[in-house]
């Protein structure tokens, strides 16, 4: 029985070099161990490990500036075009763009991508869902500070994704997992008085 592959071990210490000096929103949770969940998540659900992968790697890009010409050099074209459909684009000059166009942007890259990059949204979104509702029931409503949006702005972003990735995936248990974490998040906000 193997435990995971050396090129899954490679990606494991790309991602965590990359994420080295990265915190979690209003914590200090190194971000790495958000995209291992989103791997586990992965895993757990029975995906390739180029699935697997691109999970570790989801951000890598987008967050840290690795290539995506390294993404593909190392780990190939497949994994390559999937963080490439996960990451959001800069202006030339290496500025974020407004939250809004860069969601949208994101989330039409997602309606025309594949069925396994679609997964990896769904884990993405599951983790970062899951961990927004804990932080809301432990610290109150203060947490939004530490985000480009609000609530309302957060949820429809949410709800966006789960209906892109009901299209791709169908009825997958990922997708009812996703949507329930999703609903539980509005319940938190309600909870909190933030909605």
């Amino acid at each position: 029985m193997q435990g995971y592959s050396a090129r899954y071990e490679a990606a494991l210490v790309l991602a965590t070099r990359a994420h080295r000096d990265q915190v979690r929103k209003g914590s200090d949770i190194p971000y790495v161990t958000h995209v291992f969940h989103v791997s586990a998540i992965l895993l757990r659900y029975s995906f390739p490990e180029d699935v697997a992968i691109a999970g570790l790697l989801h951000d890598v890009v987008e967050d840290q500036d690795i290539p995506l010409s390294r993404i593909e050099s190392d780990f190939g074209p497949v994994v390559a075009e999937m963080v490439k459909a996960l990451s959001e684009k800069k202006m030339e000059d290496g500025q974020i763009r407004p939250w809004q166009v860069r969601k949208q942007e994101l989330l039409d890259q997602l309606r025309n991508a594949s069925p396994e990059t679609a997964a990896i949204k769904a884990a993405d979104t599951l983790h970062n869902s899951r961990r927004l509702a804990a932080d809301l029931r432990r610290e109150g409503p203060h947490i939004w500070q530490f985000f480009s949006r609000g609530p309302q702005q957060s949820l429809w972003y949410y709800g966006s994704v789960v209906a892109i990735v009901r299209e791709h995936l169908g009825a997958h248990p990922l997708t009812d997992e996703l949507a329930a974490a999703v609903q539980d998040l509005e319940r938190a906000i309600a909870e909190s008085g933030g909605a």
